[in-house]
C-alpha cells in the first residue's frame, strides 16, 4: 500500500512571519499608509485570534476595511512572492522537518507539497530552507480547498494518505472527508477542525507523525 504525505508550504514548513509581513508593506505602500497598517499586522500575528484562517488573511481582511480592492491585493502579494526567502521575506524549516522528509523517503513514502502560492522563488525558498530534493512532486498555485479535492482525487485508491497543513479548511478537510489522516500545525483556531494529530508546531508532531509512517 502506497503511503503518501501531502505538505503545505506557508505556515507549515516555511514559518516565520516575514512573508506575511512583506505582504503586508507592499499593501501598506500601495495604500499610502503611514506604518500602522503594518504595525496593525504585526499585532494580529501575535495574537494569533479572531476570525483570520492565517496571516494572510489577516491582511486581506484588514486591507478591505481600508478601501482595499482585489486588484490591489493581488499584485501586492505577487510582488511580496518576488522577494520570498529573502532579507525582505525571510523563513525557517521547523526543527526536524528535514531530517523527517528523508525517513519518509526511505519508507517509501511520496512526499508531496500541494501549495495555494505561485511557483515564484518556491524552488529558492526550499533551497534556502535546507529542503532542496526533498520532496517528489511539488504542485503550486493549487486553488485549495478545490485544488485539494484534485490531487486527492489523482491518488491510487488503496493509498495510505497524511495531508498537514496550518489551515483546516483549505489543506486538511478535503482530505478528513475522504477518511484520510491529517494533522493540524500552528495558532489559529478554527472550531470546525477535527484533525488526526493537533500541535503547535511541527517538531511536536513528529512521533505521531513517525509511527503513522510504520504501522
Amino acid at each position: 500500500m502506497n503511503s503518501i504525505l501531502l505538505f503545505d508550504f506557508d505556515g507549515t514548513i516555511a514559518l516565520g512571519d516575514g512573508p506575511v509581513l512583506a505582504y503586508a508593506v507592499q499593501v501598506a505602500t500601495a495604500l499610502g499608509d503611514d506604518g500602522s497598517f503594518v504595525e496593525s499586522i504585526r499585532t494580529a500575528l501575535a495574537a494569533s485570534d479572531g476570525e483570520a484562517l492565517d496571516g494572510y488573511d489577516a491582511v486581506r481582511r484588514a486591507a478591505t476595511q481600508r478601501g482595499a480592492g482585489s486588484r490591489l491585493l493581488s499584485a501586492a502579494y505577487r510582488a511580496s512572492r518576488e522577494q520570498l526567502a529573502t532579507p525582505a521575506a525571510p523563513i525557517i524549516a521547523p526543527e526536524g522537518l528535514a531530517d523527517f522528509l528523508t525517513e519518509a523517503a526511505a519508507a517509501d513514502a511520496e512526499r508531496v507539497l500541494v501549495t495555494n502560492a505561485p511557483a515564484t522563488r518556491i524552488d529558492a525558498a526550499l533551497d534556502a530552507l535546507g529542503l532542496a530534493g526533498l520532496f517528489d512532486r511539488i504542485v503550486t498555485g493549487a486553488g485549495k480547498p478545490a485544488g485539494l479535492e484534485a490531487v486527492l482525487a489523482g491518488l491510487p485508491d488503496d493509498a495510505r494518505v497524511l495531508s498537514i497543513g496550518d489551515i483546516w479548511h483549505n489543506d486538511l478537510a478535503p482530505a478528513h472527508a475522504r477518511g484520510h489522516a491529517t494533522a493540524l500545525i500552528g495558532g489559529f483556531a478554527d472550531p470546525d477542525a477535527n484533525p488526526t494529530y493537533r500541535a503547535a508546531d511541527f517538531a511536536t508532531l513528529i512521533p505521531q507523525l513517525t509511527a503513522w509512517l510504520r504501522p
